[in-house]
């Protein structure tokens, strides 16, 4: 198991991030119920937590509860015990980051009895997640949250109808997010941050099961769910209004070539004679310049009725989720990030059934060339480089990430965008 530690950039922080390269990603459940931990040792008691996973911690109250939000507290109801037993938790998949975490709401589980009576009577059961991690960020939004949220419903609930609370959610967020919200739950969410109304549920579960990166060959269960699954949701949510076989209307390849012209680093200096080469090998090129106010109807409309996706590494290649299966993705490389663009991107791709291609460019195509020269460690062996200044620190991260642009040798990519229009013709015929 080999075992990466590195820091992904956003205009606004730095994300600490270990996890683990792993191929054939599937979504399974980790919740073990030998280490399920009872609140208290009364057998009868209905709060369970399970803190076993290092990312996630997951409690439950297993019977009537009601929501005070006013103190962010769950209260079970019918519990006879003598003693109250309390558990709390942060609902949010990143529990070894402590500066994000500090910015959670916490939550309390309860056996005492309520402040308050039950003003809202509910039917279905309650999750409850936080949204308040690096919000802004589109990798992380779906890394931390949705992909998450998908497969706690599909872990716990299956078919159930559920009801989501939610803490730590700007209005912009969930505006932003408000049709693929809708697909997880038809009922309105309640904002536990702005509520002041006492809930009662039948159940409720607190907390999310993350995408277990540091399993090494994760096995299926009898109710995973794999990336494929998470795209056909997405299809569900944002392509019922398009065509539904958009990518046959076209006579010649549709590329997208995501730009990062409004970003911090890994800009690509000749993206206007990129644009060129690709047209001339027979495509049409539409570039994208991805913001995260850019509606998602509309971004998923572009991409999933194209053929090709190109940009370089970074958080916008999370479109490439908005691909159809059999469509080619093609993530430019930095020097120094190619096991980031493998564990971020690579594996998922792959296992969404696209057609994944790396360009993984040379000495001479960054713009650290200009400040170390073509000799220097820092070029020409990364890994090392990185060893000897004790891995990813924020100097690292300012060099590679923050520093480093890229110039295409146009005569090089010409070579993989070839391959590109063979693979993209062959899926076009595929689709008639």
């Amino acid at each position: 198991m080999n075992f990466i530690l590195f820091i992904y950039i956003n205009l606004d922080y730095i994300l600490l991030i270990i996890i683990t390269s792993v191929a054939g990603t599937t979504f399974s459940v980790f919740l073990d119920p030998q280490s399920q931990e009872h609140a208290h040792s009364d057998s009868a008691c209905p709060i369970i937590c399970n803190r076993s996973h290092r990312s996630y911690d997951i409690c439950s109250i297993n019977g009537p509860t009601i929501l005070d939000p006013k103190v962010s507290t769950f209260y079970a109801i019918g519990h006879t015990s003598s003693t109250t037993q309390v558990e709390k938790v942060k609902p949010y998949p990143r529990k070894w980051d402590i500066f994000r975490m500090s910015q959670i709401t916490e939550v309390t589980l309860a056996s005492g009895p309520p402040r308050a009576p039950c003003m809202v009577q509910h039917n279905a059961p309650a999750l409850l997640f936080s949204a308040g991690g690096y919000s802004g960020d589109f990798f992380t939004d779906f890394s931390d949250e949705f992909i998450p949220l998908f497969i706690t419903i599909n872990s716990i609930y299956s078919s159930e109808d559920l009801i989501l609370v939610i803490s730590n959610a700007h209005d912009w967020w969930t505006r932003r997010y408000a049709d693929l919200l809708q697909t997880f739950s038809k009922y309105p969410i309640i904002n536990l941050d702005n509520d002041t109304t006492t809930h009662c549920f039948p159940s409720v579960t607190i907390g999310l099961i993350s995408l277990d990166l540091m399993s090494a060959g994760p096995k299926p269960r009898p109710n995973s769910k794999t990336i494929s699954h998470f795209h056909a949701l997405l299809d569900k949510t944002y392509a019922h209004n398009h065509p539904s076989n958009p990518t046959s209307l076209k006579s010649r390849p549709q590329l997208v070539l995501a730009g990062r012209n409004n970003a911090i680093g890994r800009v690509i200096m000749n993206q206007a004679k990129v644009k060129k080469v690709a047209e001339e090998e027979g495509f049409d090129v539409i570039e994208f310049e991805p913001k995260y106010a850019t509606p998602l109807r509309e971004a998923y409309a572009l991409v999933s009725s194209s053929h090709v996706m190109v940009g370089v590494h970074g958080a916008a290649l999370t479109h490439f989720l908005f691909l159809q299966p059999g469509s080619v993705f093609m993530q430019v490389v930095p020097i120094g990030t190619e096991q980031l663009a493998e564990v971020c991107f690579g594996n998922l791709a792959r296992d969404m059934g696209l057609e994944y291609m790396e360009y993984k460019i040379g000495v001479e195509e960054s713009s650290l060339v200009d400040k170390y020269g073509k000799d220097a460690m820092v070029l020409r062996d990364p890994e090392a480089f990185l060893k000897k200044k004790g891995g990813w620190s924020s100097g690292t991260v300012e060099t590679y990430l923050k520093k480093q642009n890229v110039r295409l040798n146009l005569t090089r990519f010409r070579g993989y965008l070839k391959k590109a229009f063979v693979k993209a013709k062959a899926f076009m015929d595929e689709e008639g």
